[in-house]
């Protein structure tokens, strides 16, 4: 059977089609990313900035004929908070069914961190007798979950994801103290009213904030999921790269290897994020998964098809 998922996230559209059958191990057809920032505007306006809502449904438009070139015969859609938040989403998701053919759900936070941790625990090498935190840090959103040994998943959506934030606290270029402080006491504030005390033994960042930031501390020129997909991040170079974020100017940001134009704007708010969670869970590193939400959907459809036994 041939599987299409896409995610469409606050910042980025995302496309996986692959091929899987009762052997369980899917082999990749085509994997399609395009920053289409369907969050832009929604945490001040309430609704869907139209600009971003046209190159978002174009994308779709696209990827939709590419999974269906690639012979997906099932191609499941989910969108996460930008959708969620935004009054004229039922109108956007009608557009897209008339012009795509695709069926797009709206997934509440607690199903994007069900998918988010399925997509962890199939795509990497995790102790699953130890402590893990995840964490996927979106353009509107921010997902976490805890999993221990004998527990119910503990899963929480937070409202603070990097576009957001980046409209609500940083005013200056580059980010002043002032930015620094809001995005901090923001973040702060939302990790304190969870309550969690929890003491993971591993931290697992997924999704394009993570991801980017590893690749810019690895000075990588052309992105390699190869390379970023399971790399470690010591805590020490999430702080060297979050400072140099700050230091920059957005022309100068945009030059840094590794950082795409569509996150230059945004990526010192993700990292903020990262580095308050860091901080708060007392992680010293944190493991980078290249599959979020679109592989989480991907592996649900095979437990489906294919039931484990």
């Amino acid at each position: 059977m041939k599987i299409a998922t896409f995610d469409i996230g606050s910042n980025t559209v995302l496309m996986l089609a692959v091929e899987a059958d009762e052997r369980r191990r899917p082999r990749v057809l085509a994997e399609l990313s395009r920053i289409t920032r369907m969050g832009r505007g929604v945490d001040k306006n309430g609704r869907l900035d139209p600009n971003s809502a046209a190159l978002t449904l174009s994308t779709l438009e696209e990827f939709a004929e590419k999974a269906r070139e690639a012979g997906a015969e099932r191609i499941v859609a989910a969108a996460t908070a930008a959708l969620r938040d935004a009054a004229d989403g039922p109108e956007f998701i009608a557009r897209v069914k008339e012009r795509t053919g695709l069926d797009l759900q709206i997934i509440p936070g607690a199903e994007e961190a069900a998918l988010s941790h399925l997509a962890v625990i199939r795509g990497l090498d995790i102790d699953p007798s130890l402590p893990l935190l995840i964490v996927d840090i979106g353009g509107g959103s921010t997902e976490l979950i805890f999993a221990a040994p004998g527990r119910d998943l503990e899963m929480v959506s937070l409202q603070i994801g990097s576009v957001r934030l980046t409209e609500r606290c940083v005013r200056s270029d580059p980010p002043s103290d002032a930015d620094a402080a809001a995005l901090r006491a923001t973040i702060d504030q939302a990790l304190d009213a969870l309550g969690w005390s929890h003491r993971p033994a591993r931290l697992v960042g997924i999704a394009g904030t993570v991801t980017t930031l590893c690749a810019v501390a690895l000075g990588l020129g052309t992105y390699d999921s190869t390379i970023v997909h399971g790399h470690r991040l010591p805590r020490g170079e999430i702080d060297r790269v979050v400072s140099l974020l700050r230091s920059l100017p957005l022309a100068e940001r945009l030059k840094l290897p590794g950082l795409p134009a569509g996150r230059a704007d945004v990526i010192f708010a993700g990292a903020t994020i990262l580095e308050r969670i860091m901080t708060r869970f007392g992680a010293g590193e944190v493991i980078v998964s290249d599959q979020g939400v679109r592989w989480g959907l991907m592996w649900r459809e095979i437990d489906r098809l294919y039931p484990p036994h």
